[in-house]
């Protein structure tokens, strides 16, 4: 068995369905099976009694266990508590996550060894909270999380490789190439423009969606059915929980049937009374066109962001399991003026991509030079909430615009307002608006125990580090001293909760 300091894998947690790759003994990336011999599992979650079953047996639970069931738990990342009541407890997201980790790490464990080092993806437009909570999640799974990475930026990663770009060796004199790389998954929506030039992945602009992907199609489907059901006999299939799983698999069913062939059947049975409605391809598309529309109304805003024409572009890339659908192939050659690279695996490019990133992580940890670098942008704007002067309302005072280059340091100076203040409160938002209210509060920097006898109006320079991964870390100076400060987040579990789940979920005792 390899050292597992010599082992890092790379894991696409998704919202439908996750997978994980690791890199083999020539480097190449390779999707690991589940125990049940599939590449991808299901990012379902049933809780029976003491036990909890992760996967394709929670999926089939849907029709007879639904009330039992978490499934989706990835969109609601950055809440305090997942929303519905399971097995008599409420359960924090990143401890639904955990759970998901948890079995790829087993089922992964028995055909490579253990390991702890993890690379895990996250959507490039997830803002810092949600980042910090799939970091946490990977923390209670008993990982050891090195890094996240965007899913679009991974998948150009696996790209890349595909198409000989990390090879040892290989000249950079080759012209740099701009892949638009359009990412809509299960839960979740992505759009990236890229440069791949020589071993340098260089994001220009990200966009997305962190609530629209299949499942919103899957959703349509699920309430053309029941809105049929309801006008034939008068009661609404949806609001029992098994039949609503049912149904909900039927439509999924007939969704993937539809990018095959040009109708498909959907049964729904309930009080016994029973529909069985054919949905052609044409009617599912006009019945989820606005959908598509809004991924293509961002795809071009992105190209916008990136200062770049559609002619500019060598590559428009898809993945995520979504892009099946033959609407979005169809709507994306209408928008480029090129077929879409099909090339990389939908379902396993993002894993294969983070996989690689581990390797270059773990390269760098024994002291080996990387073969090729990532420069990420960040996807949201990061500001203070300041007192507007002519208004005297609180205001987002924007500190890092989006699509800025990381890492970035951007400093703020603030003044105590009265002479031996011995405290200042900092609110630390993201998002575009110029209202806090409006945009995703990050958390509190309580900058505590400042020096005393400080005259009035004396500057405190608050310092944020954006990084890569889109993490943040803060800073603070008051008379060249640096002070101790944290993020007072809101919705964040404490170490103390953190060590406590970690035992919990993988038996791993905190700290390890």
């Amino acid at each position: 068995m390899p050292n597992p300091e010599e082992l890092a894998v790379g894991i696409d947690l998704g919202t439908t369905f996750s997978a994980v790759a690791y890199l083999d003994d020539l480097g190449r990336p390779q999707t690991l099976m589940n125990a049940e011999g599939d590449k991808i599992t299901p990012s379902v979650v049933l809780f029976e009694g003491n036990d909890v079953i992760v996967g394709k047996e929670a999926v089939k639970a849907m029709a007879t266990d639904m009330e039992h069931i978490a499934e989706c738990a990835k969109r609601e990342l950055g809440y305090r508590m997942f929303h519905k009541v399971l097995g008599g407890r409420q359960f924090p997201p990143e401890a639904l996550q955990s759970w998901i980790l948890n079995k790829l790490r087993a089922d992964a464990q028995q055909q490579i060894g253990p390991f702890q080092k993890v690379v895990i993806t996250v959507p490039a437009y997830f803002d810092e909270v949600r980042r910090k909570a799939t970091q946490d999640a990977g923390y209670i799974a008993g990982f050891e999380v090195m890094d996240i990475i965007n899913e679009p930026t991974a998948a150009a990663v696996a790209f890349g490789f595909q198409q000989g770009f990390l090879q040892p060796g290989r000249q950079d004199d080759a012209e740099p190439r701009k892949i638009l790389v359009y990412d809509l998954g299960g839960g979740t929506f992505d759009v990236t423009v890229m440069e791949i030039g020589g071993h340098d992945f260089v994001a220009l602009a990200t966009d997305g969606d962190v609530q629209l992907g299949g499942r919103d199609w899957d959703q349509r489907l699920v309430d053309f059915v029941a809105e049929e059901f309801i006008r034939k006999f008068g009661s609404d299939p949806r609001e029992e929980p098994n039949t609503a799983g049912r149904l909900w698999r039927e439509c999924e069913d007939a969704k993937r049937t539809l990018s095959a062939r040009a109708k498909a059947g959907i049964a729904c049975d309930y009080q016994g009374n029973a529909v069985r409605l054919e949905v052609t391809r044409e009617m599912f598309q006009e019945m989820t066109q606005d959908l598509l529309d809004r991924t293509a109304f961002t795809t071009r805003q992105t190209l916008q962001a990136a200062g770049l024409e559609w002619s500019d572009l060598d590559r428009v890339l898809m993945v995520g399991g979504s892009t099946r659908m033959p609407a979005v192939g169809e709507m994306l050659t209408a928008l480029s003026g090129q077929e879409p690279d099909r090339s990389v695996s939908p379902d396993e490019a993002v894993a294969h991509g983070a996989a690689l990133h581990a390797g270059i992580l773990l390269a760098q940890f024994h002291g080996r030079s990387p073969n090729f670098r990532i420069k990420n942008v960040n996807s949201h704007s990061l500001g203070v909430v300041a007192t507007d002067s002519k208004t005297k309302r609180p205001r987002n005072a924007i500190l890092v615009p989006r699509n800025t280059p990381l890492p970035v340091t951007a400093k703020r100076v603030f003044k105590t307002q009265k002479a031996n203040q011995r405290s200042v409160l900092v609110q630390i938002v993201e998002g575009e608006s110029a209202s806090p209210d409006d945009c995703s509060q990050i958390g509190k920097c309580s900058i505590r125990d400042l020096p005393a006898n400080l005259p009035a109006q004396t500057p405190i320079e608050v310092r944020f580090t954006y990084q890569e991964n889109g993490r943040l870390t803060v800073q603070v100076k008051v008379q060249e001293n640096e002070l101790q400060h944290e993020i007072t987040r809101e919705n964040t579990l404490t170490q103390d909760q953190l060590d406590s789940w970690r035992q919990y979920v993988s038996g791993v005792a905190g700290g390890q």
